[in-house]
């Protein structure tokens, strides 16, 4: 049974109501002063308490998302170390360019009251995402949508959107919790966007190491991974552009702040960006360690209110989300502010009336800022869009 296993969950919960009524059952039987007697209550107490302590602890993380597997909690799924290679299959055709190795695929149900009968959401396959510069490896989900198999588009590029999750979630949450392909393929049933490949990702790439998207002088190369490897590994499987006007990012917190960097560092990969309750300075503790082996320059560049004050615009349109009862409220406003008065940066905004930093404020957010994103995008004619 897997972390996220709902059997293992149900065993916990129920080992942990055992332990209580055994606790209870046995108490008058230890209540003697000898130290077997103390031993036994110490003991039943603490299995009762560990038990408790464990069901607890998996349904916040099923519910939350943190750690998709056992080898993710105890921080044995490194991702950057090295790894033996099986040249049987096609990870790499050895320029560089990386590739996408498919483990499994489902379609994606509309859902959408009034739709025409036949009418498909498209198709979700699970995938690990091989960089050709960078050597990371990156497990997610590739959505393509109903249009992808159409006969009428056959000789058609797609353009691309990237969608992050927070730190430290998992690349099941944005199928699970957020459902961003359900959200895809009905709005691009209604025409509300154009069929758009996504790729769901984590922003780590170095799990349990929270690398904020940045290239760690000696560490992971995150930023080039997503700028450089995702979209020549991502053109080796799937018919896509790897043209830099067809490519969006969106994220939620920490994926924010990534869509936002991204955006803004590497305005010839990606041309819009949405910020779901997103920061704008790369976070620095525990789970990053140093990210700019000691470089106030690399510091300062982390900096989106810094990048916007001392640096070049860059021609990227920018979405920003949040609300009045939100921590980052003045942050946001701050940065619309500033980056409203240094063109070509084209900036818009979306607040909710109330909401937090969690699932329920995102889940409002997302069925505007994807369409938002998507429609950014354009396909080069050259590329036949």
């Amino acid at each position: 049974m897997g972390l996220t296993s709902k059997k293992l969950e149900l065993l916990i919960a129920l080992l942990a109501l055992a332990s209580f009524a055994g606790t209870v059952y046995l108490w008058p039987r230890l209540s003697g002063r000898n130290w077997k007697a103390v031993l036994g209550r110490v003991g039943t107490l603490l299995l009762s308490q560990l038990l408790s302590l464990m069901a607890l602890a998996l349904v916040a993380n099923n519910w939350g998302g943190f750690y998709s597997s056992f080898s993710d909690l105890f921080g044995t799924d490194q991702g950057a170390t090295p790894a033996i290679v099986d040249h049987s299959k096609p990870a790499s055709d050895g320029k560089g360019l990386g590739g996408v190795t498919v483990q499994d695929s489902k379609p994606v149900a509309l859902q959408l009251g009034g739709a025409a009968a036949g009418a498909k959401g498209g198709t979700v396959e699970q995938v690990t995402v091989h960089g050709g510069s960078t050597g990371l490896n990156e497990d997610g989900y590739v959505y393509l949508p109903a249009a992808y198999k159409d006969p009428a588009y056959k000789n058609k590029k797609f353009p691309v959107v990237v969608v992050f999750t927070g730190y430290p979630g998992t690349a099941e949450n944005l199928i699970s919790r957020m459902k961003y392909p359900t959200i895809a393929a009905q709005a691009i049933y209604q025409k509300k966007m154009p069929p758009t490949v996504m790729v769901l990702l984590r922003p780590s790439v170095a799990m349990p190491r929270d690398n904020e998207c940045q290239d760690i002088p000696g560490g992971p190369q995150a930023q080039t991974f997503f700028s450089q490897d995702l979209p020549r590994a991502l053109a080796t499987t799937y018919n896509v552009s790897t043209d830099g006007k067809a490519w969006g990012v969106i994220g939620d917190s920490t994926g924010g702040y990534c869509a936002l960097s991204l955006a803004m560092r590497e305005p010839n990969s990606f041309t819009a960006a949405a910020s779901l309750s997103g920061y704008y300075k790369a976070a620095e503790d525990s789970t990053t360690g140093d990210l700019f082996g000691g470089s106030q320059a690399l510091r300062n560049q982390a900096n989106l209110m810094w990048r916007v004050q001392h640096l070049p615009a860059v021609p990227v349109s920018l979405l920003v989300t949040s609300s009045k009862t939100e921590s980052d409220y003045k942050a946001t406003e701050a940065f619309i502010k500033a980056v409203t008065a240094k063109p070509p940066f084209q900036i818009s905004s979306l607040y909710l009336t109330s909401g937090g930093h969690n699932f329920n404020t995102w889940n409002q957010e997302t069925p505007l800022a994807l369409p938002w994103v998507a429609n950014k995008l354009s396909v080069p004619s050259s590329q036949g869009a």
